[in-house]
């Protein structure tokens, strides 16, 4: 299959590709990947990794093409997304803070993969939200928007792949450092998105 240059939009590619990448923030997400998948042999890092972002790809694309219409048929808000997903932050936050994630978590219940990684790390509300707006700008942009998501997914699945290299210098009291202090920080981030729900949910539906 051959794709047709000349009906990709720049513009909207690299629109997509900025704001996916960005709001993904694999660089400032590698070290909390790191903690969620302490303990696991690199080779199970790898296929977490690859699986997390396989997934999150996947839902952005599919939020560009078909989120909207989803959520409005089911009633749902983007406001009520980012309290969802402030809400799972917060519960991963704690466990870090309460050192229950010095163990790796490998129980097929509990697919790390899946979440947090993908959704709301990768594919937050944030991230799929700005899809969703960019495929609204143009009949014709689904395309150049697609493109954006995975090249900007497939760049930060590089730089998710490479976190793994830093394991080994952090050391078992370093680690144990940097996971309160990163737990720390995922709990502000995470009363952070779901207060912005609260604020669209609320204030702006009441004003």
């Amino acid at each position: 299959m051959v794709i047709d240059i000349s009906v990709i939009d720049t513009s909207t590619f690299v629109k997509s590709f900025v704001a996916v990448f960005v709001l993904a923030d694999a660089l400032g997400n590698a070290p909390v990947f790191l903690i969620l998948t302490k303990g696991m042999e690199p080779e199970q890092k790898n296929k977490v990794f690859n699986k997390a972002a396989l997934f999150a790809t996947g839902v952005l694309l599919l939020f560009a093409l078909v989120g909207q219409t989803v959520l409005n048929y089911l009633h749902i808000s983007m406001g009520s997304l980012q309290v969802a997903g402030g809400l799972l932050l917060l519960l991963i936050a704690l466990q870090m803070l309460e050192g229950k994630l010095d163990e790796p978590i490998v129980e097929p219940e509990r697919d790390v993969a899946i979440t947090p990684l993908a959704f709301p790390l990768l594919a937050g509300p944030g991230t799929l939200s700005a899809v969703m707006v960019l495929m609204s700008e143009s009949p014709e942009a689904g395309l150049s928007v697609g493109l954006g998501i995975v090249s900007a997914m497939f760049i930060s699945w590089v730089i998710v792949r490479q976190s793994t290299r830093v394991d080994h210098l952090l050391g078992a009291e370093g680690a144990i450092i940097i996971t309160q202090i990163l737990g720390f920080l995922l709990a502000a981030l995470a009363i952070e998105i779901g207060s912005a729900g609260i604020r669209s949910l609320f204030f702006i539906s009441a004003g």
